[in-house]
């Protein structure tokens, strides 16, 4: 089947490579001519494990192609919008501009019966509209037919999503449509995949309300880390005890500096922003609270920095390990460890942040931060160290050689990673949200 993706981001890109790899002739099509051209080499602007392999094996079989014209998609059978939603400027809702610009330049070339699917995180309501645009601008006009099957692609885990998903959620309109999907997903499905076929409404709000549900728990467990705090008990213990109880699981119960990344902050404030537009703003108060405890973290972090440094980060040299939003990626949109190592330098701390891939994009999001090549570098004569990206390279430091290193053997701990009495046994004084004084 020929399959066109338009929107080669890191969900377009890594939707690319994948349906190449089921079989399909697949054509990437961004307006960006840098990212199409390092696409079409078969590497990813990104960092995500196993990617460039399925591009390259793509692009060198000649089923996977980039390109910047959106005419050389015209004969594909399926179109995937795969374009960034962010949050609108000065605003919770989503920015559907870049959406509603890639569908109003694909329509004048759609003059043979085609399926439309999109796969971008949008407010439920989008697509009868997009599906309005499509039905009187293109040239097939009804022979157009749109449908919405979201994704639920994890940063660091999106090859395996993608090839071997958990479930495939199908919003059609027709049979026709529905059979279109899953041939294109025809190897997935006979692997066992789960398939929900279900109305366009539905479909959108299955990934926004799985970012809603999963944004809460994090917040959730953050309040218990508070409260642990206050009782003088321990967090690391409760959430253990929670996770042994079947109707609540391990999943997401690792307290910390809070989420970030470019889908759980904006997906949840948006959901909330929809809901209000809908009339139910009230009980979406909760979402607005998820999102208050979630940025609240942060400044926790920071007070806790402070007053393990004596009262303020003013003139100390302060180690940071991780950039990116979490371990896996080089993401840093809105990464809590990013804005954390930002407002400690903003405070007067001298900050060195080191992050095994991320730290050319933390030069480029925080040009004013110091970014080491090493663990070693960042930490040299630090007064403190707070390890805030859950990467195994952290969990797995040694802390008698570190402490060599550092000029105070002090660690903030913001992911719970690191093993406390290993590193007390060292000489460290650790720290760390939602542990007591014990």
């Amino acid at each position: 089947m020929l399959i066109s993706v338009v929107g080669t981001g890191y969900l377009g890109a890594t939707h690319a490579a994948c349906l190449a790899a089921c079989g399909h002739e697949v054509v990437g099509v961004d307006t960006d001519p840098d990212k199409v051209a390092r696409l079409s080499s078969g590497r990813a602007p990104f960092v995500e494990p196993g990617l460039d392999e399925l591009l390259g094996r793509g692009v060198a079989s000649g089923c996977l192609t980039f390109t910047t014209e959106l005419a050389a998609a015209a004969a594909a059978d399926v179109h995937f919008l795969c374009v960034g939603t962010p949050q609108m400027p000065g605003s919770h809702a989503a920015d559907l501009r870049a959406l509603e610009s890639v569908v109003a330049a694909l329509a004048p070339h759609l003059d043979r019966p085609c399926l439309v699917v999109g796969k971008s995180t949008v407010p439920v309501g989008t697509a009868p509209r997009l599906a309005q645009v499509l039905r009187e601008t293109a040239p097939a006009g009804d022979a157009v037919e749109i449908a919405w099957n979201p994704e639920f692609l994890r940063e660091g885990h999106a090859v395996e999503d993608s090839l071997h998903p958990d479930r495939l959620v199908l919003g059609v309109q027709s049979d026709p449509a529905d059979q279109v999907l899953r041939e294109v997903y025809a190897r997935a499905i006979v692997d066992g995949v789960p398939v929900v076929r279900t109305d366009l409404a539905t479909a959108e709000l299955a990934k926004v309300s799985a970012n809603a549900m999963l944004a809460a728990r994090i917040s959730l467990v953050n309040l218990l880390a508070e409260v642990c705090e206050a009782a003088d008990a321990d967090v690391a213990d409760l959430t253990t005890a929670l996770g042994l109880d079947r109707r609540i699981g391990p999943q997401f119960l690792r307290p910390g500096i809070g989420y970030g990344g470019g889908c759980l902050p904006k997906d949840t404030r948006a959901f909330a922003a929809r809901a209000e537009e809908l009339g139910v703003g009230v009980p979406a108060g909760l979402l607005r609270e998820v999102d208050t405890v979630n940025m609240r973290q942060r400044a926790r972090t920071i007070d806790l920095a402070a007053r393990v440094l004596g009262g303020s980060p003013r003139g100390h040299r302060v180690a940071v390990l991780g950039a990116a939003f979490k371990a896996g990626s080089d993401d840093v949109r809105d990464s809590p460890a990013l804005d954390v190592a930002g407002t400690l330098q903003a405070r007067g701390a001298d900050v060195h942040v080191y992050d095994p891939e991320a730290g050319d994009n933390a030069r480029r999001a925080r040009p004013g931060l110091r970014v080491e090549p090493s663990v070693e570098a960042a930490c040299r004569d630090a007064d403190l160290v707070l390890v805030l990206t859950e990467w195994e390279e952290f969990a797995g430091l040694d802390p008698v050689s570190l402490a060599a290193v550092v000029r105070t053997p002090a660690v903030l701990d913001g992911r719970l990673v690191l093993p406390v009495d290993k590193w007390r046994a060292a000489g460290w004084d650790v720290h760390a949200l939602g542990r007591g004084s014990g």
